[in-house]
């Protein structure tokens, strides 16, 4: 028997959570929902095309009814690993599971985490507080540039960020100097990602220049590897890139905002062979989540359900589509941190069943056994596929 499907393409829409998890009091996000509440805050959500394929069949969003005709699957997904970040999300979905959160540090990093650092990097360091990126700069910038000393920060996702001017260190030598903290972050104190933060200008005016470069951890063997084994090709949209550490990745988009992502989703869907497009649109997430910010997220969710017509004109039949999320984030609480929240799963392809009520999945990893069904790979450890579920009879 051939593949089951010849492509499939997931489109992650970062932190657009559907609910809180049950254990999600445990996290302090009791009550959390990213969609419904951004719905409410801005009088109803305008999202015709997600609404066709199921997703307010998922959970009460007000302007998205329920849809028993919907076109293809629809469900939710428990989150089996511990944490709510970003790369825990995305790796569970690859079919790993983790028992442990990475450390994240809300009073900032150990005494000895900082003195490790100076010491490998030859200079003192400013900062090692939570703080916002943007606004770190403008209160240590003038010091750093008198000092020449790195400054430290981390937020409430598991990384250790430095800020440098470029005029002070070039930036090879920045990227060398995160190099080292990536070296010296291991056992329990290793954070998801490293980020070199480079910024540039004048006390008063500094900002930040384009030239961000992350050191995440690599991830072990995930489905992206066994895609590989089999030959087949797996291509990265986004930041997909950087949260694999490249791993199990053949080709990649490194586009950065949503307006480029989907654009390089469209022209994936197009014409890339590959056997797993894999996209990221962290917009949602970094721009209105983290910022509270309703109505931008409100904005950015219109603007997605008005280019995914494109996107589901231009799959064929052997295409799956699963659009879902990694976590919540929902702007309208106090918390600024992400939330710990089922994600939608929104399933379709042109020669697929529709109305089907895909459930409450128990692992994100579903997503991992659905990809090795559909491609005829050796079973994983975790999670149950869907596709017999979607496969017209």
């Amino acid at each position: 028997m051939g593949q089951k499907r010849n492509r499939i393409l997931i489109a992650v829409l970062d932190g657009v959570g559907a609910g809180e998890l049950p254990d999600a009091a445990a996290y302090g996000d009791e009550g959390s929902n990213t969609l419904a509440h951004t719905a409410e805050a801005v009088g109803g959500l305008k999202l015709p095309t997600m609404g066709q394929l199921g997703l307010g069949n998922v959970t009460s969003i007000k302007g998205v009814p329920p849809d028993p005709n919907a076109l293809g699957g629809w469900g939710k997904m428990r989150e089996a690993s511990a944490g709510k970040d970003t790369m825990t999300g995305h790796w569970e979905m690859a079919g790993l599971i983790q028992t442990r959160p990475f450390p994240t540090y809300p009073h900032g990093f150990p005494k000895e985490v900082i003195q490790a650092f100076e010491k490998a990097i030859g200079t003192k360091t400013l900062g090692n507080v939570p703080a916002s990126g943007t606004v770190i700069i403008q209160q240590l910038g003038e010091e750093h540039l008198r000092t020449g000393y790195p400054i430290v920060y981390t937020s409430a996702d598991s990384v250790f960020q430095v800020a440098m001017h470029e005029a002070i260190y070039p930036i090879e030598r920045q990227y060398a100097i995160c190099q080292t903290a990536r070296d010296l972050l291991k056992g329990e104190n290793a954070v998801g990602r490293v980020i070199c933060r480079p910024f540039a200008g004048e006390p008063g005016h500094f900002y930040r220049t384009e030239r961000r470069k992350d050191f995440p951890l690599t991830p072990p063997p995930t489905v992206l590897d066994a895609l590989q084994a089999a030959g087949h090709k797996v291509h990265a949209i986004g930041k997909i890139y950087e949260i694999f550490n490249g791993r199990g990745i053949d080709t990649w988009d490194h586009t950065t905002n949503n307006a480029d992502h989907t654009a390089a989703l469209l022209q994936a869907a197009k014409e890339n062979r590959s056997s797993l497009i894999f996209a990221n649109l962290e917009d949602f997430d970094m721009l209105y989540g983290h910022r509270n910010d309703p109505r931008g997220m409100a904005k950015a969710l219109e603007a997605w359900d008005a280019a995914l017509p494109a996107i589901l004109e231009a799959l064929k039949p052997g295409d799956l589509l699963l659009i879902t999320a990694d976590h919540g984030n929902d702007p309208t609480t106090p918390s600024t941190d992400h939330s710990r929240e089922y994600p939608f799963l929104l399933a379709y392809g042109p020669d697929l069943r529709k109305g089907v009520a895909l459930g409450v999945r128990q692992t994100y990893a579903d997503i991992a056994a659905t990809i090795r069904e559909a491609f005829q790979l050796p079973s994983g450890e975790h999670g149950t596929s869907f596709l017999s579920e979607l496969l017209a009879s």
